[in-house]
C-alpha cells in the first residue's frame, strides 16, 4: 500500500489524536503501533516526548525515518510486528493505534491485546481510533463494534473512554466514520 500514498496517510496526525496531544493525554514514552508513516509519533517528538514507531511496512518506516530527519526529530522507528511488542524490551507510558486494531483477524486482535499488556505500564495508556461499524457501505477494512472493543480490553484494562470519532482521509473530504478509545493499563 505504500508504494503510492494509501487513503489513511493524510500527511499530518489524525485530528483526534492531535486533541489528545493538545490536552496533555500523551505522556512518557510513546508507542505508534502500526505507525505508518510516522504522523503520530512525530506530532509526540514535536511535543518533547521520546517516541518509538513500529510498522510492518518497511517503505512506510523509511518515509517515517526521513520525515524525522527532514523535522530534526529524534524518533526510533523499527520494521516490527505489533503482535510483539514485548520484544522491544521497553515499557511504554503511552500506546497510540490509529487503524492498526480494525485490519487484525479475529485472533490477531486477542494476540495484539496481550502483546499491548505486555509493552504498556500499569497505568499506562493506550489510545486507539478504529474503524466503526457506524459507517455505512461497505468499502474500507472491516468494522468493528462498541461491543468488540469493549470485549477486547474487558481483561488488564479499565476503558476510559470510547466514542464515535472520525477518521480522515485522502478519498472522502468527511473521513470515515471511527471509534476512540481511551484506556489504562490495570
Amino acid at each position: 500500500m505504500y508504494t503510492g500514498t494509501p487513503p489513511w496517510d493524510i500527511g499530518r496526525p489524525q485530528p483526534a489524536f492531535l486533541a489528545l496531544a493538545d490536552a496533555g493525554a500523551l505522556q512518557g514514552t510513546v508507542l505508534d503501533a502500526g505507525c505508518g508513516t510516522g504522523e503520530h509519533v512525530l506530532m509526540a517528538a514535536e511535543r518533547g516526548l521520546d517516541g518509538t514507531g513500529v510498522d510492518l511496512a518497511a517503505g512506510a518506516i523509511a518515509t517515517a525515518e526521513a520525515k524525522a530527519r527532514d523535522r530534526g526529530l529524534e524518533v526510533r522507528f523499527l520494521v516490527w510486528d505489533a503482535l510483539d511488542l514485548a520484544g522491544l524490551g521497553q515499557p511504554f507510558d503511552t500506546v497510540l493505534d490509529c487503524g492498526l486494531f480494525h485490519v487484525l483477524e479475529d485472533d490477531d486482535r486477542a494476540a495484539y491485546v496481550e502483546s499491548l499488556t505486555s509493552a504498556v505500564r500499569p497505568g499506562g495508556r493506550y489510545f486507539m481510533l478504529c474503524f466503526s461499524d457506524l459507517q455505512p457501505g461497505d468499502w474500507g477494512p472491516r468494522r468493528i463494534t462498541e461491543d468488540e472493543i469493549r470485549a477486547s480490553f474487558a481483561t488488564g484494562w479499565r476503558i476510559d473512554a470510547l466514542e464515535p470519532s472520525t477518521i480522515e482521509i485522502t478519498l472522502d473530504p468527511a473521513g470515515a466514520r471511527g471509534w476512540l478509545l481511551s484506556a489504562t493499563r490495570a
